[in-house]
């Protein structure tokens, strides 16, 4: 069992930025991939950016390129997503998600684990 928990979020005003992290509770975390999703009210929850086990690889979603960036510290058992120039679009509930496995995953059903999320808000 994996456990997430997600924080960082807040208010922040358009094209200020914030960091998000996720700390995870396993003892194997290398083993993990993870990946971050949002989901706005009344939207399907959608992938925002993923990592795989060693963070050589990463995905973005085309509406965050060249403003987000994913990381993650094996040491730390911590993901992290740094969010530049955010716009009121980016306002939603972020989800930090794991699933054991080598690959770049992008879809929900890939998840296994998930945190409570952690709500971001872009006013403008």
């Amino acid at each position: 069992q994996v456990q997430l928990v997600e924080s960082g979020g807040g208010l922040v005003r358009v094209g200020e930025f914030l960091r998000l992290s996720c700390a995870a509770s396993a003892r194997d975390f290398p083993r993990y991939a993870m990946a971050w999703f949002r989901q706005s009210p009344g939207k399907e929850r959608q992938v925002v950016a993923s990592i795989t086990q060693t963070g050589g690889d990463q995905y973005y979603t085309d509406s965050v390129k060249g403003r987000f960036i994913i990381s993650r510290d094996n040491t730390k058992n911590t993901v992290y997503l740094q969010m530049n120039r955010l716009n009121p679009e980016d306002t939603a509930l972020y989800y930090c998600a794991a699933r054991a496995g080598s690959y770049l995953y992008t879809d929900a059903d890939d998840y296994r684990y998930w945190g409570q999320g952690t709500q971001v808000t872009v006013s403008s």
